[in-house]
């Protein structure tokens, strides 16, 4: 630097000069640079995305939704996927749809409907339409993973139509898409992200589970798109095509074989009682240990749970030990009554590895597996599937209150 700084007096015609003026100009330089903003993005010239759908038009045609950011001073409008918006906070949402060969044209065709910039940061949302999902997904999401504008963190669900869902008015949140980013948060159902459903596509099973979106009842003195869509079961995908789906009751019992169950409520009744008993989830921990004998290949489903009753209308006394020990083994067979059910579709009738049951042969026996990949469609349904479940009752709280009565006798 003290030499540029030299090089620039002497071309000033300073052939001589102070080690002052050296002090004093490097400062200065050094300030100069930082002063630019010759690439800056201001909010003003960007139109932010906040969901985007893409749904089949024709064999040879995708159609992009998306859900648009508007900033507005507060006041009312209306939303819907016209275009116009809802005020919600002072902030309005637009939907507008463009359609393409690839989803890079239907981008680009997007971007000719805006006077501003189209921003993918604040996308957090991505919807396939089923019809689309059926054909296959790959080249949009190798588009998504590759382009620096869509988030590899965003979330991504199916549903029957992605625009539908897009263009509902939700009566709680401001748009569709903190709808779904919120319920994707609590994880009652499935969660995956655009990185998730790569990884999943191109990992030994090429198999993927997505969460399913299904649109709730609308209030018949309202508008008929002011609901929300709400996570209920789960798209199955073999390769990159959609090949079946699974309810919300099966979607409990694959969580719980994907070690991804979150929260979970357990409700059964006890062979000792009429009534019910109600068990929260604290924590879960699954194992998938499996085996190669010969030619059979097995996997053991390891579950351990730890729970606390919040509900009790046997009239039992929890507190005692043979009764607790009882409800902890009936806990432990609801559970592997729940991954049975969910076994028995995708293995049996879809044929799709959703259980992550090829890593775990991939990482336990590498030679063999890498003589039997090229045949796993053959294999996996063939797989003898074993579970185990351990529950543990921690704490009964309140639940035992009323036990010490008979059962059948009122309280006076």
């Amino acid at each position: 630097m003290i030499d540029i700084i030299r090089l620039i007096l002497q071309k000033a015609g300073m052939t001589a000069f102070p080690g002052k003026a050296v002090g004093l100009l490097l400062p200065l330089l050094l300030v100069i640079p930082l002063a630019g903003c010759w690439d800056r993005n201001e909010v003003n010239d960007l139109m932010l995305i906040m969901a985007a759908g893409l749904d089949k038009r024709d064999d040879k045609t995708i159609e992009l939704s998306v859900e648009v950011y508007v900033p507005k001073a507060s006041g009312g409008g209306e939303h819907g996927a016209s275009g116009t918006g809802s005020s919600t906070g002072g902030a309005q949402t637009l939907i507008k749809s463009a359609y393409g060969v690839t989803l890079a044209d239907a981008m680009a065709k997007l971007q000719e409907q805006f006077p501003r910039r189209i921003f993918w940061g604040h996308c957090e949302i991505f919807i396939f339409g089923e019809e689309l999902a059926k054909q296959g997904i790959r080249n949009q999401l190798d588009f998504m993973m590759r382009a620096p504008g869509p988030r590899e963190r965003a979330d991504v669900f199916v549903s029957s139509e992605a625009k539908k869902v897009i263009g509902l008015i939700p009566p709680i949140e401001r748009s569709s898409a903190e709808v779904l980013r919120e319920m994707a948060k609590l994880q009652t159902g499935m969660k995956v992200t655009v990185k998730d459903l790569a990884e999943m596509l191109i990992g030994d099973a090429q198999a993927a589970a997505v969460p399913w979106v299904d649109i709730a009842p609308a209030d018949p003195y309202k508008q008929p798109n002011q609901t929300i869509g709400f996570i209920h079961g789960t798209a199955i995908f073999k390769k990159d095509k959609m090949v079946g789906r699974l309810d919300d009751r099966l979607t409990r019992g694959l969580l719980w074989l994907r070690d991804e169950v979150a929260t979970s409520t357990v409700t059964f009744t006890p062979k000792e009682s009429t009534g019910y008993i109600s068990s929260k989830l604290l924590r879960s921990k699954t194992q998938l240990i499996p085996k190669i004998e010969g030619d059979k290949w097995s996997v053991t489903v390891k579950i351990d749970t730890e729970d606390d009753v919040i509900q009790n209308t046997t009239g039992m006394d929890l507190n005692k030990p043979d009764i607790s020990r009882s409800l902890e083994r009936q806990l432990a067979e609801a559970i592997e009554n729940r991954i049975k059910a969910a076994l028995v579709r995708p293995q049996k009738q879809l044929n799709a590895d959703i259980f992550n049951f090829a890593e775990a042969f991939h990482r336990k026996y590498p030679q063999e597996w890498k003589e039997a990949k090229e045949r796993w469609n053959e294999l996996f349904p063939t797989v003898e599937v074993r579970t185990e479940a351990t529950a543990k009752i921690l704490r009964t709280g309140m639940a035992t209150v009323g036990a010490t009565r008979k059962e059948g006798e009122v309280k006076k």
